[in-house]
């Protein structure tokens, strides 16, 4: 099988959290900035992966092909909802056969999350891309990987053989950035 890229994307607080104690992404995690980052990079991956609870919502999101996880099916379904979308169950099938019924056997996937689908794919990320809002908390939230708080995300992405690369400002004035993590850099 040709090569797949994984790519992870997530925006989170100071506190490693990708939502609040109700599981939904406040407006406090949302930047211009980090958004424009984020739908840039949705729009050149070949597929995007993500759980039933993630989703991105921006003007090509109903043009992209996507996997979402889901336990509704057995292995691998069409997505009857849309036609773009292919459900995929890992307990039923392996990620490659997901892939391959959505039509991407190449190129770029991105992982959205949440947290359990980060986990699934921790030592096959070629890249992470984590973006951290400096100034916001979420006390009690969703954390953004399996392990943190009692971790941070940084520890967890080191630990799987990522390493940091340069930071960018993605919004000064609220010191929001993203840093790339990639593998055997």
């Amino acid at each position: 099988m040709p090569a797949l890229r994984i790519e992870g994307y997530v925006i989170v607080s100071a506190d490693g959290m990708l939502a609040d104690a109700r599981n939904v992404m406040p407006d406090e995690l949302k930047f211009e900035g980090d958004k424009a980052f984020f739908a840039a990079a949705l729009d050149r991956a070949d597929l995007i992966l993500h759980g039933r609870n993630s989703y991105e919502d921006q003007p090509n999101s109903p043009r992209r092909r996507r996997v979402i996880l889901t336990r509704k099916v057995a292995a691998i379904a069409p997505d009857p909802s849309n036609p773009k979308s292919t459900l995929w169950n890992p307990a039923g099938a392996s990620f490659e056969a997901a892939c391959n019924h959505a039509g991407v056997d190449a190129g770029t996937v991105a992982v959205i999350g949440g947290p359990g689908v980060f986990g699934m794919f921790m030592d096959r990320y070629d890249e992470f891309w984590l973006s951290v809002a400096s100034h916001v908390r979420l006390p009690g939230g969703e954390p953004c990987f399996p392990g943190v708080p009692t971790r941070s995300p940084q520890e967890i992405l080191a630990a799987h053989g990522l390493s940091a690369g340069e930071p960018q400002m993605l919004d000064p004035a609220q010191e929001v950035s993203v840093t790339p993590w990639r593998r055997g850099a």
